[in-house]
């Protein structure tokens, strides 16, 4: 299976990092724990070159060329891909999100 180089941008990184201390600051740490690693996991199963995502429905993120997928319907993973690798430029709640 051909894998793309996975870019995951400081921002990414950095909500996913407050979505999980959320979680563990309710006193669920191996939740949080494994809501982080759900996540990256998710970005892994991307990163697979045979699939092609469509454009995000929101008209800014597709004019731009961004893609867009949910993540367990509450998140939206906003990112570009090219045949060499996949940059993951948002993880958003998908209720910020208007269309």
């Amino acid at each position: 299976m051909g894998k793309r180089k996975v870019i995951i941008k400081e921002t990414v990184a950095d909500s996913i990092a407050e979505v999980a201390w959320f979680i563990e600051s309710k006193g669920l740490i191996a939740t949080a724990e494994d809501f982080a690693d759900s996540v990256y996991d998710f970005f892994i199963k991307l990163s697979d070159a045979r699939r092609v995502h469509a454009l995000c429905r929101d008209p800014e993120r597709a004019l731009l060329g961004y893609k867009c997928i949910f993540f367990k319907k509450k998140y939206t993973v906003v990112f570009l891909e090219t045949s060499e690798e996949l940059m993951i430029c948002e993880f958003v709640p998908s209720k910020s999100i208007h269309w």
